[in-house]
């Protein structure tokens, strides 16, 4: 018998070709190449947690914002009591000026320095009213920025605050010379208040939230 003989029994066993892969089924790659991803399924990145990978966008403001925002309006409330409260000293001031005026008979007459100085009473504290209104209408739109403003509600923010730091610190200083505790309490509000609206945007969180993407 030849072992060349297809038909031998005692021959060696004839190879037979690959079988190919079932339905289904992926198929086996060749040695060296790159795992291939299974039919239906998306594809991962090969390095999820690599340096310089898109971070997440926060979804909610940062709870240290939240308490700046707070601020913010509370601080708006108090300029616009303020801003009140001067207006109506104002007008009471140049109602003593009217009364002064009318009492008036000479340039010599003590009234008429009564009345000059109810004058110009009433138009500082005008002024210092009309400033205190625009401040608090200042706090109240960054408040409200908060939530969609970007870059430039962010650098303003931090101005604001820390101008208003200072302005504390300079009355808590007064108070302290003082010696009035009663002096001391709404300064050292105030440097508190101003501190926390100053760093809220500029820690990282802070940052974070004015320069997530808006769609």
């Amino acid at each position: 018998m030849s072992f060349g003989d297809p038909n031998n029994p005692y021959g060696p066993p004839q190879q037979q070709p690959p079988a190919a892969p079932g339905y289904g089924y992926p198929q086996q790659a060749p040695p060296g190449a790159p795992p291939q991803q299974g039919y239906g399924y998306p594809q991962q990145p090969a390095y999820p947690g690599y340096a310089g990978a898109n971070q997440m966008a926060p979804q909610s403001m940062p709870g240290l914002l939240v308490t700046a925002r707070v601020f913010l309006f509370i601080i708006s409330a108090v300029q616009i009591l303020a801003g009140v409260a001067w207006l109506y000293v104002a007008a009471i001031a140049n109602d003593v000026s009217n009364s002064a005026d009318s009492l008036t008979s000479s340039s010599d007459d003590p009234f008429s320095s009564i009345g000059e100085g109810g004058d110009i009473a009433a138009g500082v504290l005008v002024v210092l009213a009309l400033v205190a209104l625009g401040l608090a209408a200042l706090s109240i739109t960054l408040g409200v920025k908060f939530g969609k403003g970007g870059q430039g509600i962010r650098i303003t923010t931090v101005v604001y605050g820390a101008l208003g730091t200072i302005v504390g610190l300079i009355g808590l200083f007064v108070g302290l010379d003082s010696g009035l505790a009663t002096a001391i309490i709404f300064p050292l509000l105030w440097v508190v208040f101003g501190g926390i609206i100053t760093a809220a945007p500029v820690v990282p969180s802070g940052t974070a939230w004015f320069n997530r993407p808006r769609y």
